[in-house]
């Protein structure tokens, strides 16, 4: 086999490749072991028929396009792997030539990765948001402890804010009541926002007996997106009653005896929060710096499937998941059509230039990933997937996805290897010394926010 390779563009090749006819000598066999296996023909036992006889009843094209189809993606992997060629999805195929007992000619176009050069990048500077914590952000820390350790009581006057109502609900679309449109009982809490628009000025002023009709949008079920009329009844009005702020409050809530002990946890339990924020803003900063000195051409094909995984994740997966339509969520946003295109095409760029910059780092700083890095990162994107780690991990190797799993944590190291070495101050001025653990941590969490749901170049050059 001989095989030639044609540079289209910097992100795209053609394979010429010419194959003697008796290396397909393998693929010939295969071909009429196959035809064998499928045909009867009369005289001869199932498996045992000639391959002359074969060729004069079926003829010997139908052959040859059996043995070419099996030799081709053999021949094709052996001129990638002969030019050394990263390929990203999968090739377009002409058959140029073929001629019967002398050759076998073909072309197969082809995306590749692009040649990357990282330049230095020692230089890059960026600025995060200081680390403080204020005496307001600890009392707020403090009262929405308290708030979850509130107690209600039956009142006898009419429900206010803050209170909490028992109520029944009834939702008519076009006069008719939905068949999941009835609800009993339900627990609310007056300005929480957690039901329906308009709910709160409809229960306010009513006592428990007393009913209102108002008009809202349903956000799920069979007639989400739609206008409802909706009857609430209010069965109950309690008043919450916080508990005092002492320490026996601290006691209750806590394994604290003191309320200073306390509020001591809570500033540092806020400092860590705010660090591992601010190390996340750091990786985002340098990343973006990172990218703006690396020269990225992107596949036209990749960015393509890159775009449409995303559309498609987004409506089908996330917002299928909240009872959201594409247009609802764009009225939501208060985004166009054409805003929501312009920012995913912009998104999945990043993201392709983004895998292709780490990957090329990772290679670079010859960085290696362990299994216990491995798990960790599993055991995380497990957690957030709302899986546990075994059905999680079982998922993985199903999928056969363990080599994107490693290429998620490459990358991470990849991009914490380039934040720590720039200059990260914050606000104020001072040089940030971010901590070893959290800026791991952060540049995996990065690295997936901003590959996102698409992650094509991951999955084609696991595919090629």
């Amino acid at each position: 086999m001989k095989s030639a390779v044609e540079t289209l563009n910097p992100t795209r090749v053609r394979l010429t490749v010419e194959v003697p006819f008796e290396e397909l000598k393998d693929s010939l066999d295969a071909a009429y072991k196959k035809i064998n296996q499928q045909v009867t023909v009369k005289g001869f036992r199932k498996g045992k028929i000639p391959a002359r006889v074969i060729d004069q009843r079926f003829g010997r094209g139908a052959v040859l396009e059996e043995a070419v189809n099996d030799a081709l993606p053999k021949f094709y992997t052996e001129a990638v792997n002969e030019a050394e060629l990263n390929v990203l999805g999968q090739p377009e195929v002409d058959i140029t030539e073929l001629k019967d007992g002398e050759t076998l000619n073909f072309t197969a176009e082809v995306d590749i990765r692009p040649a990357i050069e990282i330049p230095d990048y020692s230089g890059i500077e960026v600025e995060v948001d200081a680390v403080e914590v204020t005496d307001e952000d600890i009392d707020k820390s403090v009262e929405q402890l308290r708030e979850r350790f509130a107690s209600t009581s039956p009142v006898e006057r009419a429900a206010e804010d803050g209170d909490v109502v028992t109520i029944d609900l009834e939702a008519k679309v076009g006069g008719e009541v939905l068949e999941d449109g009835i609800a009993s009982g339900v627990s609310y809490t007056i300005g929480s926002g957690e039901l329906l628009d308009g709910i709160d000025d409809a229960v306010k002023g009513l006592e428990a007996g007393g009913e209102a009709t108002f008009a809202s949008e349903l956000k799920g079920g069979s007639a989400a997106g739609q206008e409802a009329e909706v009857t609430v009844k209010v069965t109950q009005v309690a008043a919450r009653e916080l508990p005092e702020l002492d320490d026996e409050f601290a006691q209750l809530a806590s394994e604290f005896d003191t309320l200073d002990e306390l509020k001591a946890d809570s500033r540092k339990r806020l400092a860590n929060m705010k660090q591992f924020d601010q190390a996340t803003q750091a990786q985002e900063r340098v990343l973006d710096k990172l990218l703006e000195l690396v020269e990225v051409p992107v596949p036209e094909k990749l960015l393509e499937d890159e775009v449409n995984t995303r559309k498609h994740n987004l409506e089908h997966h996330q917002l299928g998941q909240m009872g959201l339509t594409l247009e609802k969520y764009l009225e939501i946003q208060g985004k166009t059509v054409e805003e929501f295109e312009t920012e995913t095409h912009e998104a999945a760029v990043k993201g392709i230039k983004t895998q292709f910059v780490l990957d090329e780092l990772v290679k670079q700083e010859k960085l290696n990933v362990s299994q216990e890095e491995l798990t960790e990162h599993l055991m995380r994107r497990a957690a957030s997937s709302g899986m546990s780690p075994d059905q999680f991990a079982q998922a993985v190797v199903q999928n056969n996805q363990v080599p994107l799993l490693v290429g998620e944590v490459a990358r991470g190291k990849a991009l914490a290897v380039v934040v720590e070495a720039a200059t990260v101050k914050d606000t104020n001025g001072e040089v940030v010394d971010l901590d070893d653990e959290d800026e791991a941590e952060a540049a995996a969490e990065t690295v997936e926010a901003v590959e996102g749901a698409g992650d094509a170049a991951s999955e084609e050059s696991a595919e090629g």
